[in-house]
């Protein structure tokens, strides 16, 4: 089998496009996606390196790649609702480390996957499942965003941040968002109704008004910063998320890890479908240059989701 792997922890040079890799076992529960592409996330990064080692048991060689779309090639005996010749998309996260997505075939429980949405290239929904999750789940339970609702998202323009953003505008919330100068007019075109830049000073000197709900995706001062703007709503409730800073439950907030979940798959898609949802590509890169892929994740300041296609 074709696709990107590591056979230990490490910087970039670990990573390597081999053609010999095992094929991949299908349980009872798995649905086997021939892969024609697989979004690329900060935590892919965390895994080659070896940061998650402690949370999940890692089996090398590892494939990386948490998100994908593509076409089903066969299904286990107990999948219900999908079969051979389904395309679809998921947020592929295994309860150990081993099979990702950047690579010819992903086993991915049904439990992660769902339609993908017509509306969508597989570029496009292989880089929705993971970002688009954590911001609807933020958004939806951590938050209970509702139509009215004032609510400041950090990093509007990032992978996260651009869905939020749309995500939160189709919930009925009047949006504000930090970015760069260069990113002010994108993030307007999510619909975001104020930005505010990151680069200008303190949050608090540039809000207009208090905001009743944060959603918060860099952690640290400006998590600190933001928190400052932060009112409880009419009902009293407090409205703080993270996704970013553990640091949000010292100030009775909800810190969010996204887990994979079907039905809120198939929700991404409908907003999709509906012409509520974009999903902004910064840059896809061909399997061979994953290495690439993951640097330009690396460093920072990408607008939108990088993807690898396959």
């Amino acid at each position: 089998m074709r696709g990107a792997a590591f056979d230990r922890f490490g910087d970039l040079d670990v990573l390597t496009v081999r053609d010999d890799l095992p094929e991949p076992p299908v349980g009872p529960d798995t649905v086997l996606v021939r892969s024609h592409a697989a979004g690329v996330n900060p935590v892919d990064l965390k895994i080659r390196q070896g940061a998650l080692a402690g949370a999940f048991p890692h089996h090398f060689p590892i494939v990386p790649g948490w998100e994908v779309a593509g076409v089903v090639e066969r299904v286990g005996p107990a999948v219900r609702d999908l079969a051979a010749g389904d395309e679809v998309f998921g947020y592929v996260r295994r309860d150990d480390v081993q099979w990702g997505t950047t690579a010819e075939f992903v086993p991915a429980p049904e439990r992660c996957v769902a339609r993908k949405p017509a509306s969508l290239s597989f570029a496009e929904a292989g880089a929705l499942p993971l970002a688009g999750l954590t911001a609807y789940q933020a958004l939806t339970e951590a938050l209970d965003v509702v139509e009215g609702v004032r609510l400041l998202i950090t990093r509007g323009a990032g992978g996260v941040g651009s869905l939020a953003i749309q995500i939160a505008v189709a919930l009925g919330a009047e949006v504000v968002t930090t970015a760069s100068p260069r990113n002010e007019g994108f993030v307007r075109s999510l619909g975001a109704a104020e930005v505010l830049d990151h680069t200008a000073g303190p949050i608090s000197e540039q809000l207009k008004e208090p905001v009743v709900a944060l959603l918060d995706l860099v952690g640290g001062e400006t998590l600190k910063g933001a928190l400052t703007v932060v009112q409880p709503d009419a009902g009293h409730r407090i409205r703080r998320a993270s996704v970013a800073d553990t640091a949000i439950l010292e100030h009775d907030g909800r810190y969010v890890f996204v887990r994979p979940d079907a039905h809120d798959l198939a929700e991404l898609g409908r907003m999709a479908d509906a012409e509520q949802l974009r999903v902004p590509i910064a840059r896809a890169f061909p399997l061979e240059q994953i290495a690439d892929a993951q640097r330009m994740v690396a460093d920072g300041h990408v607008r939108g989701k990088v993807v690898v296609t396959l």
